[in-house]
């Protein structure tokens, strides 16, 4: 199967090119970066921090689709969703992790897997999915007298806040509620904001530092709490989900798929 890689020269553009260029029955289809990026031309096998493989970092994303079976992509939405137009309609495959979709872009998304199949997840490690799993289960169990605060921790070049991880903790203890987030979310505090509301689900951001991604959503009762957390010491837990991701999806009919369907949970 062959795997094309956008973004190729981001820092989990990097890792997926490692993650691709190690796995067993893969092959490098290429890389592509925006046309001005500095790193076009150079060799992506370095890029990847492994031995030169005698392709160069390309700015010819059409070229890239028809090279490849499925491509992943890390990057911005509004990048992602013009990416999306060009695989659209050509039978190829994309596994997408980008985040901080508003909901006209996330709708858009939606829109244009009905002519491929694309994969989105918030976050594509397996202890966060079986996490969203946890988190809904308990928060379905607890009742309203329990308070949910959901914190996380990035690197400080992280440009969207909460993190995608955060919403989708939230958006599942939303669900096991049986209500709607952005009913309920409380995304920001500052200043005599007055007593917590009941039922509400608050979110904290912290930056900082080369930090991969830390997210822990407290369940605080009277005289009790609840922790449930997930640390990232390595980015390369993301890109051995896609990798896991782009093998399930290739060949699927379009759609709109989750970590959910590739685990089977």
């Amino acid at each position: 199967m062959k795997v094309g890689i956008i973004g190729c020269a981001g820092r989990m553009g990097r890792s997926n090119l490692a993650a691709v260029l190690d796995a067993p029955g893969l092959v490098l289809a290429g890389g592509v970066e925006r046309p001005d990026h500095p790193a076009l031309g150079q060799d992506l096998g370095l890029l990847a921090g492994r031995d030169a493989v005698g392709q160069p970092a390309s700015a010819d994303l059409a070229a890239l689709v028809a090279a490849a079976d499925v491509l992943i992509e890390f990057s911005s939405p509004e990048a992602t969703l013009t990416h999306l137009q060009v695989v659209a309609g050509t039978g190829k495959a994309q596994v997408v992790g980008t985040t901080g979709f508003s909901q006209a872009q996330f709708a858009e998304l939606a829109r244009l897997a009905g002519t491929c199949p694309v994969l989105w997840a918030a976050n594509m490690s397996l202890g966060v999915n079986l996490l969203l799993g946890l988190v809904e289960r308990v928060a379905a169990t607890l009742g309203d007298d329990w308070d949910i605060e959901i914190l996380e921790m990035h690197h400080r070049s992280k440009v969207d806040a909460p993190s995608g991880t955060a919403l989708a903790l939230g958006r599942a203890a939303a669900a096991g509620r049986e209500v709607q987030l952005d009913e309920v979310a409380v995304r920001s505090r500052d200043g005599i904001t007055g007593a917590r509301q009941p039922g509400t689900i608050g979110f904290a951001t912290l930056r900082g530092g080369d930090v991969v991604g830390e997210h822990v959503v407290l369940f605080t009762g009277d005289a009790e709490r609840i922790e449930l957390g997930h640390r990232a010491t390595d980015r390369r837990i993301f890109a051995h989900g896609a990798v896991r991701a782009a093998r399930w999806l290739a060949g699927r009919p379009p759609g709109l798929y989750g970590m959910r369907d590739v685990l089977g949970l």
